[in-house]
C-alpha cells in the first residue's frame, strides 16, 4: 500500500458529517473574527467539535508508540487534521473572549443569550472584579451617585458599544433584497452570490438569519 491508496483510506473513514462541521466551524471563525459585535454561540457545532477533538486525541495516545509504518503515518494526517481543528477552536474563543473583555457591559445588557456558559461565568467573573478595581481606585471618592459604570444621565452613555458602522466583506447566500442604509438616502439589493463591503448595521440582521455570510 502506497501513500495514496494511505491518504485516500483517511479520508474515505472521514464522515460527511466532519467535513460539514469544518466548513461550519471555519466561517463561524471568520464570521467572529469580522463582526464589530459578539455572534451567537454554535452550542451543537462546539459540541460536536470538542467532543471530536477528545476522540482525535485519545486515539493518538493510544496508538502513539506502535512501529507499523501505515499506522504511523495514519497517526501524522490525524494529528494534522487534529491541529487544524484546535487552531480554529482557539482562535473562535480568543475572539469572542476579546470582544467581552472591551464591551463586557454591552454584552451583559444586549447579547448575553450569544454567550456559552463558560463564557457568561467568565463575562461574570470579568465585570466584578473590573468593578472592584475601579471602585477601589476612584470611584469611591466620587458621589453615590456616579458610581454606576452603565449610567445614561443627561442621555449620554456611559457604556462602550461596538461600532456599528464599521465597514464588512460580506457575501449573500440567499437572496435578500432591497436594504437601506440607515441615515442615509441610499439603498440597494442583495441578491445571492453578491459580493458587497457594507456597514455592519446594514447586514447584521441578514447575518443573524444566515442570508448572508461574512468573508
Amino acid at each position: 500500500m502506497d501513500i495514496d491508496d494511505i491518504l485516500a483510506e483517511v479520508t474515505q473513514a472521514a464522515s460527511p458529517q466532519e467535513t460539514r462541521d469544518l466548513q461550519e466551524l471555519t466561517r463561524a471563525w471568520v464570521a467572529e473574527r469580522v463582526a464589530p459585535e459578539i455572534l451567537p454561540y454554535p452550542d451543537a457545532l462546539m459540541e460536536r467539535v470538542l467532543e471530536r477533538i477528545r476522540k482525535q486525541i485519545e486515539l493518538v495516545e493510544e496508538q502513539t508508540g506502535n512501529m507499523d509504518p501505515k499506522t504511523n503515518f495514519r497517526l501524522i494526517v490525524i494529528q494534522t487534521e487534529l491541529e487544524r481543528f484546535k487552531f480554529l477552536v482557539r482562535s473562535f474563543l480568543r475572539a469572542r473572549i476579546t470582544k467581552i473583555d472591551k464591551h463586557p457591559l454591552h454584552i451583559s445588557q444586549n447579547s448575553l443569550s450569544y454567550l456559552s456558559q463558560s463564557e457568561s461565568r467568565y463575562l461574570t467573573a470579568h465585570q466584578t472584579l473590573l468593578s472592584s478595581h475601579y471602585q477601589s481606585s476612584f470611584l469611591s471618592q466620587f458621589p453615590t451617585s456616579l458610581h454606576r459604570l452603565d449610567d445614561t444621565t443627561g442621555g449620554i452613555s456611559m457604556v462602550d458599544a461596538p461600532d456599528a458602522d464599521t465597514a464588512v466583506f460580506c457575501r449573500a447566500l440567499n437572496d435578500v433584497g432591497v436594504v437601506n442604509v440607515e441615515g442615509t438616502d441610499r439603498a440597494f439589493e442583495i441578491n445571492r452570490g453578491d459580493c458587497w463591503v457594507v456597514r455592519w448595521s446594514v447586514i447584521r440582521d441578514s447575518v443573524l438569519a444566515g442570508d448572508v455570510e461574512l468573508i
